[in-house]
């Protein structure tokens, strides 16, 4: 057995390295994020039109933001789609109780890519220097409604963070488009948390990267 395809199975045996799993989710993150976590909330419009919506949301479920953001996604493990189901919570910020852990059939892209799907888990690589930073995630929910469509993966063991970051797409009422990342993070070791305010400088980069790679503008 490789090692990689070792790798795809321990990880899917582990579970993530946090407690507030779907804390994502809370309207109200920014103001009470999960204790000893810094949480972080961007938005920006991506255009307009049936076209950008349907465009954006095929990109966003087959980790285009990721690799437009220039990591390189590795050794996905389509997992079952029941480790993690999530909290749905009501409009205000309540929590309304676990969303449905049912395993679902997989789903793939027109170039055969599997869509992101609940449980999937993958390994996000990506330079910082001279230095290959391999961080392991796990989808830990879905968004799939008419729309509002997105995911959250969270951190796993040998990821330099502690902590979940979601992918949220609307397409509003007038017709706009509009891509929300959310996260809460610190760092997932004594060494990482040496390393805090670099560390907290290539977060807002990446973040930064993530904002830009849907946007039309950098479109091939």
């Amino acid at each position: 057995m490789s090692a990689a395809r070792r790798q795809r199975e321990g990880a899917a045996e582990h579970p993530v390295t946090y407690g507030a799993i779907g804390a994502t989710q809370a309207v109200d993150l920014l103001q009470y994020p999960p204790q000893g976590y810094k949480p972080l909330e961007r938005t920006v419009r991506l255009g307009s039109g049936e076209e950008r919506w349907e465009t954006s949301k095929s990109s966003l479920l087959s980790w285009g933001v990721q690799r437009g953001a220039g990591l390189q996604v590795i050794d996905i493990d389509l997992g079952t789609g029941e480790q993690y189901a999530g909290i749905r919570f009501h409009e205000d910020g309540t929590p309304a109780g676990m969303r449905n852990a049912a395993g679902t059939e997989a789903v793939y892209n027109e170039a055969g890519e599997p869509l992101i799907a609940n449980g999937m888990s993958a390994v996000l690589r990506t330079k910082i220097g001279p230095f290959t930073v391999d961080a392991p995630v796990r989808v830990v929910y879905v968004i799939d409604d008419q729309k509002r469509v997105g995911f959250a993966y969270g951190t796993l063991h040998g990821h330099p963070e502690s902590g979940e970051e979601a992918f949220i797409l609307e397409h509003r009422d007038d017709d706009s488009v509009w891509l929300t990342v959310r996260s809460f993070s610190r760092p997932a070791s004594f060494g990482w948390r040496l390393l805090a305010p670099f560390a907290s400088s290539v977060r807002k980069g990446v973040t930064a990267k993530y904002l830009r790679a849907l946007h039309p503008i950098n479109a091939a």
